[in-house]
């Protein structure tokens, strides 16, 4: 399966997730949907500092194509961030990141099951 197609079939085709992209953790985007442009500079803040910062993303917040989130919580292990009808995961896998997006009438709680639910697949093959 294409990087590609995790992001079409395993999260945006669930209803869960409007806006996704997996990022490597070597840097550069793998995949994203349509018209989800991670600028240079917010895939740095993701791949370098969203994991071993949390401190400093909790503080400056995190900016996902130019939308600029409220991090509510920030760990090794994810980073959520909201703001007002929308909401971001981003969830580390061994080799790669994933960043989810989500707006409202989507619950919060649906859109993780579903981009843990990846990650967790992701971690199982080695990626």
């Amino acid at each position: 399966m294409s990087w590609q197609a995790y992001v079409d079939d395993q999260l945006l085709a669930t209803g869960k997730v409007t806006k996704a992209a997996i990022l490597g953790k070597q840097g550069g985007i793998w995949a994203s949907s349509a018209g989800y442009n991670l600028s240079g500079k917010e895939q740095d803040v993701i791949v370098k500092t969203a994991f071993t910062a949390p401190d400093e993303v909790r503080g400056n917040g995190l900016i996902l194509s130019g939308f600029k989130f409220m991090v509510v919580r920030a760990d090794t292990d994810e980073v959520i961030g909201r703001k007002g009808e929308r909401g971001v995961f981003v969830i580390p896998t061994k080799q790669a990141i994933l960043v989810a997006e989500y707006d409202a009438p989507i619950q919060a709680g649906d859109a993780n099951v579903v981009v843990a639910k990846l990650a967790d697949y992701l971690k199982s093959v080695g990626y």
